[in-house]
């Protein structure tokens, strides 16, 4: 066990102990926490060794490049979608997000009906294969400022996208429990009552 491990199953005793209020003997932590807990203890592995392959769960949704700015805003609402990619000759030609409605289309006078997508895509997205790690794709994500990154195959075909929501999740699935046993507000001091 890395000095890491160490540290976080000692947090993790010192937590559980602070909630029950009495001391956990570490073996009893151990097996508690192997029974609430699926999958790798460490977060870092999941990052390092998952890839977008399994972070993916939906289709990406997908526009010809010559449909009208109506068309891939009706898409994006009926799909219930932040993006939808624009589509030439079987690949991707750019991406068409939220940000786009917000920074380049709202506000404007435009003819949504009668405008092309291709005018206020976002062209030649940046791309990442379904193999590449979920650690790279979030530092990829983090740093660039990007929300939705299309997943494409090696000939360019888009496969997937991958959003900072999709990833959250994912990770949040490692943490189910912990996360749906939170209290509503964890910064509140227990010995409060509620009501009057």
């Amino acid at each position: 066990m890395g000095k890491r491990s160490a540290t976080l199953r000692l947090s993790r005793t010192t937590y559980f102990s602070a909630q029950l209020g009495f001391p956990m003997v570490d073996d009893e932590t151990d097996r508690m926490l192997g029974e609430e807990r699926p999958g790798p203890d460490d977060i870092e592995s999941v990052l390092a060794e998952d890839t977008l392959a399994d972070v993916l769960h939906d289709d990406p949704l997908l526009i010809d490049v010559d449909a009208s700015l109506a068309d891939a805003l009706r898409l994006m609402r009926e799909q219930r979608r932040g993006y939808v990619l624009a589509i030439e000759s079987g690949h991707l030609a750019g991406i068409f997000t939220e940000r786009d409605i917000l920074m380049k289309v709202a506000g404007n006078s435009i003819n949504l009906e009668r405008t092309p997508v291709a005018a206020y895509m976002t062209r030649d997205p940046v791309t990442l294969p379904a193999g590449a790690s979920v650690a790279f794709a979030l530092n990829h994500m983090i740093i660039e400022g990007y929300r939705h990154v299309p997943v494409v195959d090696d000939e360019g075909r888009p496969t997937g996208v991958v959003s900072m929501r999709d990833i959250i999740e994912y990770l949040c699935d490692f943490f189910r429990r912990d996360i749906l046993n939170l209290p509503p507000n964890p910064r509140r001091n227990t010995q409060e009552r509620d009501g009057a």
